[in-house]
């Protein structure tokens, strides 16, 4: 390094310690008091938030309190439950503080539409969901509406209380919801619960984003005009003033120590501005890294993480994705059989990135990397490395070449000459799925619901061993405390949207939106049906009340006919003994598409039950094999 530069940076150095700057800010004119507790923020609020009159977002003001803060938006004021950090989103409940005594007790229930028009938040899908499916039961339960004329109006539709649900509708798969009697109860328990609002500074129309972007990259604090009616945007900066009269009454001598003083503190502070450039350096690498990589190494030790391909070499190892290499396609991405470099064959699967998916795709493809990665099971698919790349999001795994079990039972694979999918596979293949299940349910800390174990999901090898595959819509089974207005998972589940394959989707967490390990068991249920006739979990060919398979086969087996659904294949009619283990089974399934969770057994019991089967089944053969 040249002189110059250095001469140049020490007496600019120099200069600022002779000359102070005071600053004045957005965060310095309003923290002049002592900032108190503001929950659910455990330290001062971050942007778009702000407990100082303006400053922050004009919509996220907050008055803080205990044990909850409140947001008003469209003159509603609303308790904050609680806020996900690295994520745009709030949980809040209406706080409403009149209340009459000639309409029904409805504490949550504001009195009149939530509107989060013309302002930055949208309501999620999932609380719209929720609402679409109420329906007061009929004759309804109705107060005098003469005096209480909104209450009735929501009982007769509920989601009339959010003006951006009202357009929403739904359509019923496999049976009609049930209704409440008390709607104004069941609604009053929703909200108070939490409604889930969502913003997004990227894609939202805001221009107050936009500008605080352009602000916060010019070293500016964020803030608006609070007597201005439009709150025009304001960019707090910082402002200079020079005030150096100290200096002139000092004596020259004195003026030479302090010089020299100032010189070697500068050449110290010189020295600490290089290493400080060089970690900014590196922090904004770390920074500018793939969004998703960065998710991903911020939830899980990157060590256990599979390896990481470049899309060069995804895209080199399919022939440039060729079609005539695809081996599979589904909503969420399609996948080829890719040659790498080391030899081996694998299936790649690249995520689609395009219209309304994007979003979900993301969020399935961190959510498989992370439960893969801590997993390891001999029936569950193993994931060899990943490629997060703007041109496309893919997963690499083992190759499996003999197809699903659901091309075995109805696709290309049934219908070769010859082909038999013997009862004793079947079983096998109905054991080696239900272990897997149970280490998901059971060995894994916090429990994995894997949400979509289906025919099409289960792949089998060239053994006729089985690995259960395609995590995406995976949860853990994560349990949270108990608070008095937030409904958690200390009693075996989760809240969260139903999501899920038709003919396999648990009806009663359909109903209820509530995640847990017994929706699996519904799920595997529906498999072993299927194992059993032969038959599809959906068919639009068949009537309409036996369009799903659990229907029809429930149906038979209350009428004693369950021998008339039997995969013809098997051809059990001239052996009492394998008739009575397939009816064993199809006992265990009854059990497993019980409607009521609490019917249906664990993962455990169902291993259980499957190698018994499987016991006498080996045992009756023996006996017969002596005579």
């Amino acid at each position: 390094m040249s002189l110059f530069p250095l001469t140049i940076t020490l007496s600019f150095l120099i200069l600022l310690l002779l000359f102070p700057t005071s600053t004045q800010t957005c965060s310095s004119i309003n923290n002049t008091t002592k900032l108190h507790s503001c929950p659910p923020f455990s330290s001062t609020p971050p942007f778009p938030f702000s407990t100082s009159p303006g400053c922050g977002h004009p919509s996220f003001q907050l008055t803080c309190s205990s044990p909850y803060s409140f947001l008003t938006i469209n003159n509603l004021t609303f308790s904050i439950l609680s806020f996900k950090p690295n994520t745009s989103s709030i949980l809040l409940s209406p706080h409403t503080t009149t209340t009459t005594t000639t309409c029904p007790s409805t504490s949550s229930i504001p009195n009149k539409p939530i509107n989060l028009s013309n302002t930055p938040f949208t309501l999620s899908d999932e609380t719209c969901s929720r609402l679409s499916f109420l329906q007061p039961c009929s004759p309804p339960t109705h107060p005098n509406c003469s005096l209480c004329p909104w209450q009735c109006k929501i009982i007769k539709n509920p989601t009339e209380i959010f003006n951006d649900c009202r357009s929403m509708h739904h359509s019923v798969s496999d049976s009609e919801p049930s209704c409440q009697s008390d709607v104004l109860s069941y609604l009053n328990e929703i909200l108070t619960l939490g409604i889930e609002v969502q913003w997004d500074q990227a894609l939202t129309q805001d221009t107050y984003f936009t500008n605080c972007k352009d602000c916060i990259n010019k070293n500016g604090f964020c803030g608006f005009n609070s007597s201005d009616p439009n709150q025009d945007f304001i960019c707090y900066q910082s402002k200079s003033t020079f005030s150096p009269p100290w200096i002139r009454k000092m004596k020259l001598n004195k003026i030479a120590i302090f010089a020299i003083i100032i010189a070697s503190t500068s050449l110290i502070l010189f020295l600490s501005v290089i290493i400080s450039i060089l970690r900014s350096r590196k922090l904004n690498t770390t920074v500018e890294e793939d969004p998703t990589t960065v998710f991903l190494h911020n939830h899980r030790n990157a060590n256990l993480f599979p390896p990481v391909f470049t899309y060069d070499e995804l895209n080199t190892s399919t022939n440039n994705f060729d079609p005539k290499r695809k081996i599979g396609d589904g909503g969420f991405g399609s996948v080829y059989l890719g040659n790498l470099r080391d030899g081996k064959i694998a299936a790649v699967k690249h995520l689609h990135r395009h219209n309304h998916t994007a979003a979900f795709s993301s969020k399935s493809f961190c959510n498989e990397i992370l439960i893969l990665s801590s997993i390891d099971h001999p029936n569950l698919v193993k994931l060899h490395g990943y490629c997060s790349d703007p041109r496309g999001l893919i997963l690499v795994y083992d190759y499996i070449p003999n197809g699903t079990l659901a091309e075995h039972l109805h696709g290309s694979k049934s219908k070769r000459n010859g082909y038999k999918l013997t009862w004793q596979t079947r079983l096998d293949i109905a054991i080696q799925t239900a272990l897997a299940m149970e280490y998901l349910h059971f060995s894994v800390k916090p429990p994995i619901v894997h949400r979509d174990i289906t025919s099409s999901n289960i792949f089998i090898e060239k053994d006729m061993r089985i690995k259960v595959g395609d995590f995406g819509l995976s949860r853990l089974l994560v349990l949270q405390e108990t608070t008095n207005n937030q409904t958690t998972s200390s009693s075996g589940f989760v809240w969260t949207g139903p999501q899920g394959t038709p003919g396999y989707l648990d009806p009663d967490y359909h109903r209820s939106f509530r995640l847990t390990e017994k929706s699996d068991v519904y799920s595997f249920g529906v498999v072993l049906l299927e194992l059993i006739t032969g038959l599809k979990a959906v068919d639009y060919c068949r009537d309409k009340r036996e369009m799903a398979l659990a229907d029809m086969v429930v149906s038979r087996i209350h009428t004693g006919q369950l021998k008339e659904v039997l995969d013809p294949v098997l051809d059990l009619s001239n052996d009492g003994e394998m008739l009575n283990a397939v009816a064993a089974v199809a006992e265990l399934a009854f059990r497993c598409v019980a409607s009521d969770t609490d019917d249906r057994p664990d993962s455990k019991e169902v291993v259980e039950e499957l190698k018994r089967v499987r016991l006498r089944t080996s045992m009756n053969g023996d006996v017969a094999k002596d005579e």
